[in-house]
């Protein structure tokens, strides 16, 4: 596990814990095969015929793969919340609009990426929080991209 923690704002401290996979046991679950309808309420029969692995559907690339928990709420807008668990895969191209772990100047921040004329910015999703301009004075990763997000309801 690796941790680090950033003093984003004055009495708010950032951190985002890091657990590389191991080797992966499968997650099989019954699977509703229509769906839940989330409009009009449809007939209750027995859809629970298939199963389905969630690391499977979850986890592309075993070996690039690491689950986080974030700590903070820079990226509310963006429905990741305090205490979610994050999947990031490190083997994705960064691309503007992705959310992305990145590391400036040593510390891990989890924002969304905007590259424009004006150059790369780290992008909050909450207004409390500023964006983070990326200048060539700061050491900076983009150390990988999250694929999904989990919460508890």
């Amino acid at each position: 596990m690796q941790e680090v923690c950033r003093d984003m704002q004055k009495s708010t401290t950032w951190k985002l814990r890091l657990f590389s996979l191991p080797a992966m046991v499968p997650v099989v679950l019954p699977l509703l095969e229509g769906g839940v309808s989330a409009g009009f309420p449809s007939p209750a029969a027995d859809f629970m015929d298939n199963r389905i692995d969630l690391n499977k559907y979850l986890i592309k690339k075993e070996a690039t793969t690491f689950i986080a928990f974030t700590e903070g709420h820079s990226m509310e807008g963006a429905g990741i919340g305090h205490k979610d668990l994050l999947i990031i895969d490190k083997s994705l191209e960064p691309e503007d609009g992705k959310i992305a772990v990145c590391v400036i100047d040593g510390e891990f921040t989890l924002k969304r990426l905007k590259v424009d004329k004006s150059g790369v910015w780290l992008m909050p999703e909450n207004e409390a929080y500023k964006p983070i301009r990326i200048t060539e004075f700061n050491q900076f990763e983009i150390w990988g991209i999250v694929t999904f997000s989990i919460q508890k309801h």
